[in-house]
């Protein structure tokens, strides 16, 4: 690490608590909220009062002569990450995903607040690991695994990155209309849009589709250089085809997409449906491995 003064930057998301309070404005109010819907108020506090024991741990533990900041998932595309800052992410796996598309080779530490709530298969520290694990990245001293990242980029430049997958299709549930190539291979289609999973999504919604379907294809590892393309209900017309609806991108292998939809198109990454990109009529996009690579301390 160059910096002279190490950094540790906290990534968060809002508890469901938290998100009652702030809609409800006040506990009993968020209670009874609850017991329309047969929920009791308690659970919910349960579940904070175990984060928020976590996150205090964590920022206990960050010397007081380091700087320090703390980011919510939300404003994760305005915040400003420095190239030495260490992320501590705390909360589910999916919070990981979430940063990982706005870092440029940091290292990332997963701290699971409750393992009887999250898998951990990128938040893979207890809390009460994470301040030995701070002072061992800041010295360089941690073993680092790499996972793949995939990347969308569009004919005019502008380009996405992505952990888990990058979705391709219509905001509403109406048709995605475009042109596929992989290869060799081309076909016009209308579908449910296209996902395209690393092998860390591999153990999420790209493992879904090919559970469901059946399918032979084998699923890459995390930290493999391939990716996994699903077409969604793709429907056979006189127009449109179903037969190139999965496939392998490895290596320098790229999945080409040219948009024939006039309005709704649109290109997203990890679910973050609001951080997307518009993929209008006559738009090109390239799905491939991405350059950069998750660094997550092991």
């Amino acid at each position: 690490m160059t910096a002279l003064v190490p950094r540790i930057v906290v990534v968060t998301r809002q508890t469901e608590y938290a998100a009652l309070l702030q809609r409800h404005g006040t506990r009993e109010q968020a209670r009874f909220f609850l017991s329309t819907r047969g929920r009791a108020i308690e659970e919910v506090e349960a579940v904070d009062a175990t984060f928020r024991k976590a996150l205090g741990l964590v920022q206990a533990a960050i010397p007081v002569d380091w700087r320090r900041a703390r980011v919510d998932r939300s404003d994760l595309d305005r915040f400003l990450f420095e190239p030495d800052d260490v992320v501590v992410a705390v909360g589910q796996d999916g919070l990981v995903a979430n940063a990982a598309k706005y870092l440029s080779g940091q290292l990332v530490i997963g701290c699971n607040p409750d393992r009887e709530r999250y898998e951990g298969v990128l938040v893979n520290h207890a809390p009460a690991q994470v301040p030995e694990l701070m002072t061992a990245a800041v010295a360089g001293r941690v073993v680092v695994k790499e996972r793949t990242m995939a990347e969308a980029v569009l004919d005019d430049g502008l380009r996405l990155l992505a952990l888990n997958e990058i979705f391709v299709g219509h905001r509403s549930h109406q048709s995605a209309r475009y042109v596929l190539r992989a290869g060799e291979a081309s076909e016009r289609q209308s579908s449910s849009g296209i996902v395209v999973s690393t092998g860390t999504g591999a153990t999420g919604w790209g493992r879904s589709i090919s559970l469901e379907r059946h399918s032979t294809l084998p699923m890459p590892g995390p930290a493999e250089r391939a990716l996994a393309f699903f077409v969604r209900e793709a429907w056979p017309s006189v127009a449109t085809g179903a037969s190139l609806t999965e496939g392998r991108l490895d290596g320098e292998d790229a999945l080409s997409v040219a948009s024939e939809m006039n309005e709704g198109g649109v290109v997203f990454g990890d679910g973050i449906e609001a951080d997307n990109i518009e993929f209008g009529w006559g738009r090109r996009l390239t799905v491939r491995v991405a350059a950069e690579r998750l660094k997550l301390v092991a």
